[in-house]
């Protein structure tokens, strides 16, 4: 597999894939967090992607592209929310990611679109949620926003679906790949501090619930086995378990760098 990045998701893939599937290009470098704003940050991702598609239509390649599964694209929902259904993404981040999702499909390159929603785990970036809550945690002070939730999902579980995806020579599809269980922020807290023997002191922002909730219908029907091998309760503490000495060892790395 050719992977373009070389970020927490383009490590994953490239330490799972290696030489496999050498007809895929996978496109894990772009936009590194939902709240950009900054237009030479979206202009970047998109010429990234119109290059490779050029590149890619010649040669006969099959692109991966990795969109998103968060609030951004689907906002808040009641209900799960397909991949088919109307979209009207409620960020910049996430309607630049239809619009690219849309050059994918017009492209004439063989494809997969997967959605991914907020993976977790190794070579994952210091400021993003888990990493944040582990360290702030730590530090006795954390910031909850009240009926916040987020749908975490073991990076190892995203490679599992990629795997499957692209040995079934599944193409032209658009797939939502996350837990199917959204967690409330609050608990995550709890359940980090559980954990690690600590009480941190909470500052809690007032707020209504905010879930996002994407249907893994499809992404069942296509990988029967996605997620099996662990109940909907025990997901979110499996997680931990897995990954909470990283997250631990990652702050205590950052805690002994110099202050300027």
């Amino acid at each position: 597999m050719q992977i373009i990045g070389d970020g927490f998701l383009a490590r994953n893939l490239t330490d799972a894939f290696g030489d496999r599937f050498p007809g895929v290009t996978a496109i894990a470098s772009g936009v590194s967090s939902t709240a950009t704003t900054a237009p030479a940050e979206y202009d970047r991702e998109a010429r990234l992607l119109y290059e490779v598609l050029d590149e890619c239509r010649p040669a006969g390649r099959r692109l991966l592209f990795l969109s998103t599964a968060s609030f951004s694209m689907y906002g808040f929902t009641d209900d799960a929310v397909s991949e088919s259904g109307p979209l009207r993404p409620p960020t910049t981040y996430g309607r630049h990611k239809l619009a690219l999702e849309n050059v994918v499909r017009s492209s004439g390159v063989e494809h997969l679109i997967l959605r991914v929603s907020h993976a977790v785990g190794h070579h994952q970036r210091p400021h993003q949620l888990l990493p944040t809550l582990v360290r702030h945690i730590r530090e006795g002070r954390v910031t909850v926003h009240q009926g916040a939730h987020r749908d975490l999902l073991d990076v190892r579980d995203l490679v599992h679906a990629v795997d499957r995806l692209l040995t079934d020579g599944v193409c032209g599809e658009v797939v939502n790949v996350a837990s199917g269980v959204p967690q409330p922020v609050e608990s995550i807290v709890t359940a980090i501090e559980d954990r690690l023997g600590v009480t941190a002191h909470r500052v809690h922002r007032p707020g209504p619930t905010a879930v996002t909730r994407a249907s893994v219908e499809r992404l069942r029907r296509l990988v029967p086995d996605f997620r099996a091998a662990t109940a909907d309760p025990d997901y979110l503490g499996a997680l931990l378990d897995s990954y909470l000495p990283y997250y631990t060892a990652q702050s205590q790395d950052l805690a002994a760098l110099p202050s300027r």
